[in-house]
């Protein structure tokens, strides 16, 4: 197995990751295992946050590191939370606090018009001073809800409604969740890459 060092310390993303990349003979460890400390995201792109924390992972590892930035884009807010998704309510914020204020923003605006999409964007960095790291994107369409349904999930996914699913992101399989979302499209474009280049 071929040991990658994921830069960041949400179990969730551990764990999808983690089953996204298993048939590929890579072994995923969260940079928690090596006492790597959480680097401060000063980007302004999703890409920009996702160089800053692989080039990290891998500088105190000495390992191959993989960086996800995520996050939701609400049209009716200008984009935001975007890049600003995980402290939306504040420094150290909980999922349940970013929704709250997500719904309170969105409170008194009609369904049609709370479009929205989840954006991630995943860069592998063979080491920290990779000239050219890989780079993937992918983004999954969607509509917020005003009441939460479903358990599955993280996030803004309970809120996160898929009109041709007829159901949130939180309602779906972990399975089918990985092949529709966000981060599946951006690992099915980093796999087909790994593949090519042989990484």
């Amino acid at each position: 197995m071929k040991r990658l060092v994921l830069a960041s310390g949400n179990p969730g993303k551990l764990q999808e990751l983690s089953a996204l990349l298993a048939d590929l003979g890579y072994e995923l460890h969260a940079q928690s295992e090596f006492n790597v400390p959480e680097v401060a995201e000063t980007g302004t792109t999703f890409v920009e946050n996702a160089i800053i924390k692989a080039r990290h992972a891998a500088e105190v590892t000495g390992l191959p590191a993989l960086a996800d930035d995520s996050g939701i884009e609400v049209d009716a807010l200008d984009g935001a939370p975007g890049v600003y998704s995980a402290r939306f309510s504040g420094p150290n914020a909980s999922d349940a606090a970013n929704n709250a204020l997500l719904i309170e923003k969105l409170s008194d605006i009609p369904s049609r018009q709370r479009s929205a999409r989840y954006r991630a964007v995943i860069v592998l960095m063979r080491h920290a001073t990779d000239p050219s790291p890989l780079i993937c994107e992918g983004s999954w369409e969607g509509i917020i809800q005003l009441e939460p349904a479903g358990d599955g999930g993280f996030g803004y996914d309970p809120y996160f409604f898929l009109p041709d699913r007829g159901c949130t992101s939180a309602q779906l399989s972990a399975a089918e969740k990985n092949r529709l979302s966000h981060r599946g499209k951006a690992l099915a474009e980093l796999k087909r890459k790994l593949v090519e280049q042989g990484v």
